[in-house]
């Protein structure tokens, strides 16, 4: 009987069925409501069978039309509707996406920045490695505080938004390579529950596990990590004065359509 149900299990977490996550990092809202931008946009696709996890970092300066709203920044999208009703935001912006990219969003994770602080914390810090100085931190080898980690995601000083995008895939990666040391796994219960604090998601359960078990195979160094790129947009300003990113939609579909709808 216990065969069996790992057999089971195992069937199901190798489903070849492709999911598609949208991650919304949020920026701090007003005490007691959840009317904050998505500060971070990161479209993610996982195959457990192959297995394979690619993501894509989205500007949030991208000009864009968002449904019920016209075009805006695509990151108004969670903010217009949270101010509307209470809960909408993370749908919104799941329809932002799907309305401009062309692609089916089945789920999403949204997370509080404020919440990375007690999730590095709790642990223990975040080793990363940087081959060239990166934001305010130097080339070479450094652990990170929660409030450092934070820095670090959100930093713009002297770059702009397409070197932060970079910044937060390698956040990403050495949160990766950090949970999978095993030094590290006695604290990663106390970890999960800070990030669960801060965070949202129509994940279930079971399609967490397939997200866990696929991103355990490819490992760090196998996700596939892109972001629309300053040559697939261009800058103007707005009549009111906003500067804002107009996408070259050919470049991007064509980036889309490798990471999303190729078979």
């Amino acid at each position: 009987m216990l065969l069996a149900f790992f057999g089971a299990l195992l069937i199901l977490l190798l489903f070849p069925g492709r999911n598609n996550v949208l991650i919304i990092g949020l920026d701090r809202a007003p005490e007691g409501t959840t009317i904050a931008r998505s500060d971070t946009l990161i479209l993610m696709t996982y195959r457990p069978h192959r297995p394979y996890a690619a993501t894509l970092s989205i500007p949030r300066d991208l000009w864009v039309e968002i449904p019920g709203v016209g075009y805006n920044r695509i990151n108004t999208a969670h903010f217009f509707a949270e101010g509307e009703r209470s809960g909408s935001g993370p749908g919104a912006a799941m329809a932002a996406v799907e309305h401009n990219f062309g692609v089916e969003v089945h789920d999403y994770v949204s997370v509080q920045f404020t919440g990375l602080v007690r999730f590095i914390d709790a642990l223990g810090g975040l080793p990363i490695t940087l081959e060239n100085p990166v934001g305010k931190l130097p080339a070479g080898d450094h652990t990170l505080s929660g409030e450092q980690a934070l820095a670090f995601v959100r930093d713009r000083s002297g770059t702009d938004d397409f070197f932060r995008m970079q910044q937060g895939s390698m956040f990403v990666q050495a949160v990766l390579r950090r949970m999978l040391k095993p030094a590290a796994w006695p604290r990663i219960p106390a970890a999960v529950f800070e990030l669960r604090r801060s965070m949202q998601s129509s994940l279930n359960i079971l399609e967490w596990l397939r997200l866990t078990f696929t991103l355990v195979r490819v490992g760090p160094e196998g996700l596939d990590s892109h972001q629309i790129s300053r040559e697939m947009t261009n800058a103007f300003v707005t009549q009111e004065g906003a500067q804002v990113l107009a996408p070259d939609w050919p470049l991007i579909q064509a980036l889309v359509t490798d990471l999303f709808q190729t078979p």
